[in-house]
């Protein structure tokens, strides 16, 4: 019996990957194998010796302290692309209303008071105010093509844009996704340039923090859109502020209320809706939870956010033993021999490194004993062991 602490509310199509024969699942729950969240903040908890793997139903960690999880031998999982398609169609939404100027509008049209003639009057008199502009021909600059960003590029394509594309670390996978004539761009300096429109779907960490700063606003086009629907500290608030207050910016729209950006006329600000959708929320619950079952049963690693990706297929009858440790010569041979000096024959074995982590799964003919388990564990190096039947 595995038990699953849920720190917010999992879809219930989540939990119901979880069945209540092998999973006991609580808010409340002591002692838990994994943790389940969305949002709840994980910085500062204090972390249970029995946790074994924790799953954000999302795919951003911040809310994770993904260091200090590491340094025990803990799998971090994320929904990385569950929530794709609800992203992407607010993206979509945000560069209608930035071309058409229609929050702007629609705040107009809500405050004209007098009779239906008189507002008709108004209306026709301000309406001027908001001639917008189309989206064929413009061009979308994407920056980061994964799941969200090749989802933003094609159906842009599709709407009869040019778009551009800056992506360093494009996977294979999402290559093969991306429309063929999005072209491009070798540099975020090089896009930013060329883009009328921009929308960033990137992580924060150290290389994108303060991404949009003021002098990269300097090299951007008249009348450039921004949207953000990352995260808020890719993006210098006070320099986005002053380009919209001069005209530089024509509009920033982002998931990301604050005092600075609010009541700027030419910021709308939402309150976080990238993945609120029933839909997404369904389909992160359903990832994360398939992640953390095959990762408590089997061992099988997909989705990590530190720990490499392993799926090995289950050899013969005997135990299968995980080992997570740091990343250093000598381990996969200080393993092996803990197992065959206690006469077991390993029958298949796959090791694999990310960063300064190391796994290994090996299936081994007959019990691992504790003996056996003690001995690794007391490996310098060895952050965590187990033995699944």
């Amino acid at each position: 019996m595995y038990k699953i602490l849920t720190l917010n509310n999992i879809s219930v199509k989540g939990l119901e990957r979880l069945p209540r024969d092998r999973y006991e699942i609580s808010s409340e729950i002591q002692n838990p194998d994994a943790v389940l969240l969305r949002s709840a903040n994980m910085h500062g908890m204090e972390i249970p010796g029995t946790l074994k793997a924790v799953g954000r139903a999302g795919a951003g960690v911040n809310n994770i302290p993904v260091t200090q999880m590491s340094e025990r031998g803990i799998a971090v999982f994320n929904a990385p692309g569950a929530n794709a398609n609800a992203v992407k169609e607010l993206v979509v939404a945000a560069m209608f209303l930035a071309a058409r100027d229609i929050c702007q509008a629609w705040e107009f049209a809500r405050h004209l008071k007098g009779s239906d003639r008189e507002i008709n009057d108004l209306t026709e008199a301000g309406k001027k105010r908001f001639v917008g502009f189309e989206l064929p021909g413009r061009t979308l600059g994407v920056i980061g093509l994964g799941a969200v960003g090749v989802l933003v590029a094609n159906t842009a394509r599709a709407m009869g844009m040019k778009v551009i594309g800056y992506d360093p670390q494009i996977t294979v996978r999402s290559a093969w996704r991306l429309a063929s004539d999005v072209q491009p761009v070798y540099s975020v300096d090089e896009l930013m340039a060329e883009a009328d429109m921009i929308t960033f779907h990137v992580p924060e960490n150290d290389a994108t923090r303060g991404l949009v700063n003021a002098k990269r606003l300097g090299l951007m086009r008249e009348g450039v859109v921004l949207m953000n629907f990352a995260r808020s500290g890719i993006v210098d608030e006070a320099a986005v502020v002053e380009a919209l207050s001069v005209g530089k910016v024509h509009a920033y729209i982002c998931d990301f209320p604050t005092n600075t950006l609010k009541d700027h006329p030419r910021c709308v600000t939402l309150p976080h809706l990238g993945a609120s959708t029933h839909e997404a929320q369904d389909n992160c619950a359903v990832m994360v939870a398939d992640e953390v079952r095959e990762y408590l049963e089997a061992g099988n690693v997909r989705n990590s956010v530190n720990l490499p990706e392993i799926v090995l297929p289950r050899a013969g009858q005997g135990d299968r033993l995980t080992v997570v440790n740091a990343n250093v010569p000598n381990m996969l041979g200080q393993i092996s021999t803990a197992v065959a000096e206690a006469s077991l024959n390993i029958e298949d074995m796959y090791n694999k490194a990310k960063g300064n982590l190391a796994y290994t799964v090996a299936d081994v003919e007959g019990k691992i004993t504790a003996e056996v388990v003690e001995r690794i564990r007391a490996t310098e190096g060895v952050l965590a062991v187990r033995v699944i039947e």
